[in-house]
């Protein structure tokens, strides 16, 4: 196909910070379609994209099905099975946002799905492009570390009131809490890093009064390789662990600060414009061992990357950017830290 046509579904933080903006950026997509029944959302899409169609009703889209190749799915996560099964059935390739869908059984069901319909299915795993993960995976791999012990990874943030969105107030049961919203990306990056996962110890706890679901969690997982991982997710951290802290039988690297591109796209810039992706304190990593520290500089984040792979995959074969069969491996890990906790 030459022109990928392309709707998004939800103009919430995940179609208008995300998936929007990057369709957008890459010429070999044509985003024709925004599906939001906010009338907000709606009017803020069409000034942002003045060419591309606002649609109120889902309805409505599937009616016009065989006008798009691709629907990209960034509503809340209790949709998202539903959506993408429906998009499948209309003939469309399908992204979801992470996760996948509440359950793994759903996300095996649509995965499924797309198989027998013979249309692609992928996931938003867009972790897997932030600029200091790219940093750890190559220092990794150039040894610099040694032999790989214990990798801590922490995404907190501060906000100690329950919002009004909807991951605040749906029930674990519809996928809210800090554990689906950001479980998703950091056992991904852990899987990525240092493979099956054999022990999940985990501790999910409700900090915030009137607080529904859990808002500030542990995970211990064990590796097959004998990787020790522990993450950190909070939303009433009053600051922040290191990003990265990652112990090797040489030496330690360690980085701080979330990646800048969900901030950039927010105060209005765009992917590939002139520094998107870096920090603009220019701040580094560093690596450090028993002879000193050295600093390390970070790497642009790129979730770009994450499109520029799935139109190779549409248009010529090649492989998905993220197969759905890992995100499926990070809700089961989601789902056992949940039954252990309980």
């Amino acid at each position: 196909m030459s022109v990928i046509r392309t709707a998004v579904i939800g103009f919430g933080t995940a179609g208008r910070v995300f998936h929007a903006p990057l369709v957008a950026a890459n010429p070999r997509y044509a985003l024709d379609a925004i599906v939001t029944g906010s009338p907000e959302r709606a009017q803020a899409a069409r000034e942002t994209y003045p060419e591309t169609d606002v649609i109120a009703y889902m309805d409505t889209l599937f009616a016009r099905a065989d006008q798009f190749d691709l629907v990209i799915i960034g509503s809340p996560n209790e949709s998202h099975a539903p959506l993408a099964r429906a998009a499948i059935e209309a003939g469309a390739h399908v992204v979801v946002d992470k996760p996948i869908a509440v359950t793994a059984a759903e996300a095996r069901d649509i995965a499924a799905a797309a198989k027998a319909a013979g249309r692609v299915l992928t996931v938003f795993q867009n972790r897997r492009w932030d600029g200091d993960f790219l940093t750890l995976r190559e220092v990794i791999a150039r040894g610099e570390l040694g032999e790989v012990h214990e990798f801590d990874s922490a995404f907190q943030w501060w906000n100690p009131q329950v919002g009004t969105g909807w991951k605040d107030l749906a029930g674990p049961d519809a996928g809210g809490g800090i554990l689906y919203d950001l479980g998703p990306h950091l056992i991904d990056q852990a899987l990525q890093l240092f493979g099956e996962i054999t022990d999940v110890h985990a501790e999910l706890d409700f900090r915030r009064s009137g607080g529904v679901n859990d808002d500030d969690s542990f995970l211990t997982l064990r590796h097959a390789s004998g990787v020790r991982t522990r993450l950190w997710m909070s939303a009433v951290a009053p600051a922040p662990r290191p990003r990265f802290r990652v112990t090797g039988s040489r030496a330690v690297f360690r980085s701080t600060g979330l990646d800048p591109q969900e901030a950039q796209s927010i105060a209005g810039r765009k992917p590939g414009e002139a520094g998107f992706g870096l920090h603009d304190d220019g701040r580094a990593a560093t690596v450090e061992g028993p002879e000193g520290a050295e600093a390390v500089p970070l790497r642009a984040g790129d979730y770009r990357e994450f499109y520029r792979l799935l139109a190779a995959a549409l248009s010529e074969g090649g492989p998905l950017p993220v197969d759905p069969i890992d995100s499926i491996r990070a809700l089961e890990i989601i789902e056992q830290a949940i039954r252990n906790s309980r």
